[in-house]
């Protein structure tokens, strides 16, 4: 099981037994059939970027709380991690869509930082987050739409945009080459 799995597993099942949720409650909350949260508690399963957030929304908890983190990664090191694999730890990649921890979630400074890549013709449509949370998006390379209340707007090299995110959003990428952008997102 690749270690992405192995911690996402355990964040799982400790989240549910300090909250004392069973598999029902957990598929209620988050929107993530019981199923599907028993393969990734079991490691069978390797969650969509989408059924992450579902979870993390579900817990009212940030995404990068279920990805491990950077310092985590780097204590792998001693143990004779390479430096491919510490950069996968913290990396989520299917469907079209990676995504990269940059900055993990901190109280204190209410953000995290991820870098995303699109792949050509990918389209990802994100449910809500909770009520506050604001996202940032900046594209680094390539071009991009983004759907923010309904509307899709073209977003190219350099251009940023802030939005609230407790409403459905999206992301594509209509071009034949990669986009990369960087989302900062904030939580109430």
């Amino acid at each position: 099981m690749k270690l992405i799995n192995q911690y996402l597993a355990s964040k799982l099942k400790e989240e549910r037994a300090r909250r004392k949720w069973s598999l029902d409650k957990t598929s209620l909350e988050t929107g993530v059939s019981k199923a599907m949260l028993g393969q990734i508690e079991r490691g069978e399963s390797s969650p969509t970027v989408a059924t992450l957030w579902k979870i993390a929304t579900g817990f009212h908890l940030s995404l990068s709380h279920f990805l491990a983190p950077i310092h985590d990664a780097l204590d792998q090191k001693e143990n004779n991690a390479t430096k491919e694999a510490l950069n996968k730890v913290h990396e989520i990649s299917n469907e079209g869509l990676s995504i990269k921890t940059l900055s993990p979630y901190e109280k204190q400074l209410g953000f995290e930082l991820f870098e995303l890549i699109l792949q050509p013709g990918f389209e990802s449509i994100s449910a809500p987050h909770d009520k506050g949370v604001i996202e940032l998006v900046t594209v680094i390379t390539g071009v991009m739409e983004i759907c923010i209340d309904g509307k899709w707007t073209s977003l190219s090299k350099g251009e940023v945009v802030r939005f609230s995110a407790d409403k459905p959003h999206g992301y594509r990428n209509k071009s034949m080459d990669i986009t990369i952008f960087h989302n900062i997102i904030h939580y109430s």
